[in-house]
């Protein structure tokens, strides 16, 4: 419902932020990757969020990259964790970190996090092995922020229907043999004559 928030930062703190938009004052839950990557308080911001509907409150989350955002949704699509959990895991690791541990099944590592046992731990990298390579792809298993022109292309050519894998080799060979940084729509209209 809400995709991001632009705004004056009100408030930090390691757990939450305030940010003022227009005159109203939102308050997000964070996790202490996203409070280490926020700038001083008072300056204009953008956020990714997720909202979280329960029957007795609405919750909303703040991210500085969307790729966390995407792992922590894949988090709390897993049975027994809740969203505070996908939010102490992000701030017990990186977001790389967690990836790497999923994706190569180190279940220690999931472990270590507080509130993890091992049981959850097995349920997390079983649940989500397969997504978190689908989702963030094999080898570069974490999308760098400077790479937004390839991620959005990539986002078009899944609503037009490609499945994600296909379309990202596709996309990758034409940001290796592009001489510069290609715009989005260049990327989409190589890439709908090699798919």
């Amino acid at each position: 419902m809400i995709h991001h928030l632009k705004g004056q930062l009100i408030e930090k703190n390691p757990t939450y932020v305030v940010i003022d938009c227009n005159g109203v004052g939102y308050f997000l839950h964070i996790s202490l990757h996203t409070f280490a990557l926020l700038k001083n308080a008072s300056e204009a911001i953008s956020l990714y969020t997720h909202l979280q509907v329960k029957e007795d409150s609405h919750t909303l989350f703040g991210f500085m990259e969307k790729s966390e955002r995407e792992l922590f949704r894949l988090l709390v699509s897993v049975s027994g964790i809740g969203a505070s959990i996908a939010r102490t895991m992000l701030s017990s690791l990186d977001p790389k970190q967690i990836m790497d541990a999923i994706a190569s099944g180190d279940v220690a590592t999931i472990q270590s996090i507080k509130g993890i046992g091992a049981k959850t731990s097995q349920r997390v990298i079983l649940d989500l092995k397969d997504k978190v390579l689908k989702v963030f792809g094999e080898g570069e298993v974490f999308i760098s922020q400077s790479n937004t022109n390839k991620e959005e292309a990539l986002s078009a050519l899944e609503t037009l229907g490609f499945v994600r894998k296909s379309a990202e080799k596709v996309v990758d060979r034409i940001m290796k043999d592009a001489t510069e940084d290609p715009t989005v729509e260049t990327i989409i209209k190589l890439a709908l004559k090699n798919l």
